[in-house]
């Protein structure tokens, strides 16, 4: 059985090989006079835990853990001879985000009304 200081450490570990800078911020592309850098957003979610209790007359542990990463590309750095800027590809999901919710609102309206 493994004991729950061995869960922490593998969680712990493995946290520690996947995140990095490369990961938040990718490897350059340079194209066309241009370099390009994609960023991301890392989330982490994990958790562990463990007990005993009795089962037939005998003591018995068990303990458990998961965990899980999401990475968001969140836009871009663009590097030129004249200037650098950040573009955020987060304005472009809201409105997406707003188109979709629109229509199903508008969806549901329509079939209220054919309804009535």
């Amino acid at each position: 059985m493994v004991s729950d200081p061995d869960i922490f450490r593998n969680i712990k570990d493995k946290l520690q090989t996947s995140a990095s800078v490369k990961t938040v911020y990718g490897e350059p592309v340079t194209a066309e006079g241009k370099t390009i850098i994609p960023v991301a957003r890392m989330r982490y979610g994990f958790g562990a835990g463990g007990g005993t209790g009795p089962v037939a007359d005998q003591a018995v542990g068990a303990t458990g853990g998961g965990g899980g990463v999401e990475i968001t590309p969140v836009g871009i750095i663009e590097i030129t001879s004249g200037e650098t800027r950040y573009i955020s590809f987060e304005g472009h999901r809201r409105i997406v985000r707003i188109l979709v919710i629109g229509a199903v609102i508008a969806l549901l309206l329509l079939r209220r009304r054919k309804r009535k």
